[in-house]
């Protein structure tokens, strides 16, 4: 056997045991028991601010609620929001609350594989214990449907779940979210929401080639949106160099409306219609606290192509 060809089979039995072992690699950590009674009502208001009912239901086909949300088209393919509702089979129903735990908080299906991040669980990983015991409790309440979602539509090497576990490696690393001592209660609740429950970043943040969120560059804007959208710059020296101010950016997200009495387009109009309008007036100006202040350095400038987008696509 000539030497070429031994190492040709060489490497190839390495690449194999490479493969190999990324499939089995186990990712993620099991979570601790949670015992605490969860409250139903705070449950629904975080499901609210969290996107979950706006995500997972497919409002153009008048499905029920929680019942499996519309494709979401991107660059590596469509996905499609499963069912959550309590449905045994095709739902959430057959679930423990550690399997809910971690597949918010760490983006793991019970069975052990990794969510695809077009799911926004890296927003969620900071949630508490009794965070999770609340949407447990409010997901609880909704009745079971028996209808499955289709199928994601991702070509490869898309198509293989087992080379999520490298995307999390190189990009699941998210700023902590602790409480910052010298900031008032109201920036800290409404950092919490930004960074966290709301995932303002998830669109309002330029992505890499490998569909990981620039950390360096946070709030910049991204023209990359499903369906050739924009989401415009909204850090601090941009929304205020726009005349925002808590007082009309708590407003627009309650209402939709800006302060030249034009109304925002696009996917934000989607996200007031669903989740912000829901939330309280406390609540959406500790967001706009945070968001005219911020505790990231302003960017030179936002990602090609952002400027463009007009505080109508905010």
């Amino acid at each position: 056997m000539s030497w070429l060809k031994k190492l040709t089979l060489a490497a190839g039995a390495l690449g194999a045991l490479a493969v190999g072992a990324l499939v089995v690699w186990p990712i993620g950590k099991m979570p601790s028991p949670i015992s605490q009674p969860g409250n139903v009502q705070r449950g629904a208001y975080l499901a609210r601010a969290s996107g979950c009912i706006s995500c997972h239901t497919n409002k153009e086909e008048g499905s029920a609620a929680l019942a499996g949300g519309a494709g979401l088209a991107t660059e590596f393919g469509t996905f499609y929001p499963p069912n959550l509702t309590t449905d045994k089979t095709h739902g959430i129903g057959g679930w423990t609350i550690e399997q809910f735990a971690r597949a918010v908080r760490q983006g793991i299906s019970p069975d052990g594989h990794p969510y695809y991040p077009a799911f926004a669980y890296p927003f969620y990983a900071d949630f508490t214990d009794q965070d999770i015991a609340d949407l447990w409790a409010a997901f609880q309440t909704v009745p079971p449907v028996a209808k499955a979602a289709p199928e994601h539509e991702v070509g490869f090497p898309f198509n293989q779940r087992s080379g999520l576990k490298l995307w999390r490696v190189a990009f699941l690393h998210d700023p902590p979210t602790e409480p910052v001592s010298e900031k008032s209660a109201r920036w800290n609740r409404g950092r919490e929401l930004v960074r966290g429950a709301a995932h303002c970043g998830a669109c309002h943040t330029p992505r890499n080639i490998g569909g990981g969120r620039k950390l360096d560059a946070v709030f910049a804007g991204s023209d990359t949106l499903p369906g050739e959208n924009k989401a415009p710059a909204i850090t601090p020296q941009s929304l205020s160099e726009q005349g925002w101010t808590v007082s009309n950016l708590a407003y627009a997200l309650r209402t939709g409306v800006t302060p030249s009495g034009d109304a925002f387009g696009g996917g934000m109009a989607e996200i007031v219609q669903g989740n912000t309008r829901f939330l309280s007036k406390e609540d959406l100006e500790a967001m706009a606290v945070y968001l005219l202040d911020g505790d990231e350095p302003s960017p030179d400038r936002v990602a090609q192509g952002v400027g463009e987008a007009s505080q109508r696509d905010m």
